[in-house]
């Protein structure tokens, strides 16, 4: 494997000269957790040992290389099984784009199965996909689709190995595999309601070709202190180590903290942060899914929406309150910020994986209603502290705009804006 990546970061240094005629990008999700770096990395590999072609396969982590710190479970495992991390590949690394307008991208999608819509200008690249996600993408002759809805995509990824190619499993490899599909099975545990017959079968393989690997619950134990390790980060660092984005009528971030609601809620300046996380990444609202355990180890999941828009925050914690598919028993609790709702989530078991269809639907929903590009964001509460003074009146105008305050703008309606701009000069 260490092979493997240093041939691939070398190729990326000298596509400058294009000294690669085509690039097969393997490439994970935005939120780069273990399971998607674990598929990205073992997938490219699988396909660099069983594709005989001038087209070089390279693993991508859908993440810029400053954020990998963020994810100090998937660094504990790199250093478990002596991987580098500078030998990675990182979304800021290679230009997906300008290889895709040269005519030289294939992609191949794990841990996803539609790109997000920043990169929908690539779709026409995608030419695989394994995933373990409900499907969201439409059928296409030129796109191989696997989707199983198991605990964990690396499941999927290892039962391809070892039906086409089992050489290529060396206790390396089975060590990241094996890793991600126990982490992502919640140590294969039924009560936490991910672990499925396939994905216990595979791990079951996995022991018996490996018998060296380190027992299930080592290995939980060891990623999962890892995961929840969050000293010394701040808010945005905390916003970013575990976040999808959804985008449709308005941009939706779902961040997976873990600390206990009340905590995080108590952190200082905590609204003022969030407004400026919305408007450095361009977010409409914010999800934040929080877990953390009993004694019992039983996972304990809450739910806060985040907007300043009144009318955001509550056509979306009302959807929330009436999803069915499924129920995420959401009960009201008590919120000491007046932009947040907050919520105790009674059906511990719907992860973010089983939230993120139903913010899709709302949205597109929601677009289906007429509302476009942060429509609702009309209906923003403004602070005391941040209403603009009155302006002068003189003998030419009665009033001014500005006596009720700037109108507030989405990165939505900017984006719009500029394209217009645009296609008027292209005119």
């Amino acid at each position: 494997m260490e092979d493997f990546l240093w041939s691939c970061s070398v190729a990326v240094k000298e596509n400058l000269d294009q000294a690669v005629s085509e690039f097969h990008v393997v490439l994970g999700n935005e939120a780069c957790d273990v399971d998607s770096m674990v598929c990205a990395l073992t997938y490219a590999y699988f396909l660099s040992k069983t594709t005989c072609s001038e087209t070089l396969v390279v693993p991508m982590l859908n993440i810029r290389q400053a954020e990998l710190p963020l994810r100090s479970d998937s660094v504990h495992l790199l250093r478990q099984v002596a991987l580098d991390p500078e030998l990675l590949l990182f979304r800021d690394q290679l230009d997906l784009r300008g290889l895709h307008r040269d005519g030289r991208l294939r992609l191949t999608l794990v841990d996803h199965n539609v790109l997000p819509r920043p990169d929908g200008d690539l779709e026409g690249a995608v030419v695989e996909v394994i995933d373990h996600h409900l499907l969201e993408r439409e059928s296409s002759p030129s796109c191989l689709v696997t989707v199983e809805v198991v605990g964990s995509c690396a499941s999927l990824v290892t039962e391809r190995i070892i039906e086409k190619a089992p050489e290529v499993l060396d206790q390396q490899v089975a060590q990241l595999l094996y890793a991600a599909v126990v982490l992502d099975c919640v140590n294969m545990a039924p009560s936490a309601g991910k672990v499925t017959p396939k994905d216990e079968r595979i791990a079951a393989a996995l022991e018996s070709r490996f018998p060296s690997l380190l027992p299930r619950e080592d290995v939980f134990k060891m990623l999962n202190e890892a995961k929840f390790n969050v000293s010394g980060l701040n808010t945005e660092q905390m916003l970013l180590k575990d976040m999808k984005a959804v985008s449709g009528s308005l941009n939706v971030a779902i961040s997976v903290l873990y600390v206990p609601l009340e905590d995080f809620l108590q952190r200082a300046g905590l609204e003022a942060e969030l407004s400026g996380f919305c408007m450095k990444f361009g977010f409409d609202l914010l999800l934040l899914m929080t877990i953390s355990f009993r004694e019992s180890k039983e996972p304990i999941r809450e739910l806060a929406v985040f907007s300043h828009s009144a009318a955001c925050r509550q056509q979306v914690s009302h959807y929330l309150e009436q999803a069915r598919d499924p129920a995420l028993n959401l009960s009201p609790i008590s919120s000491p910020r007046p932009h947040i709702t907050a919520y105790q989530q009674g059906n511990s078991i719907a992860s973010r994986k089983k939230l993120l269809p139903i913010v899709t639907n709302f949205l597109k929903e929601r677009e289906g209603d007429g509302c476009q590009g942060g429509g609702c964001l009309g209906d923003v509460e403004e602070d005391e502290e941040s209403c603009f003074p009155p302006t002068p009146m003189n003998s030419l105008a009665e009033g001014c705009p500005l006596d009720n305050g700037l109108p507030h703008i989405s990165a939505l309606d900017l984006e719009e804006k500029f394209s217009k701009m645009a296609d008027r000069r292209g005119n």
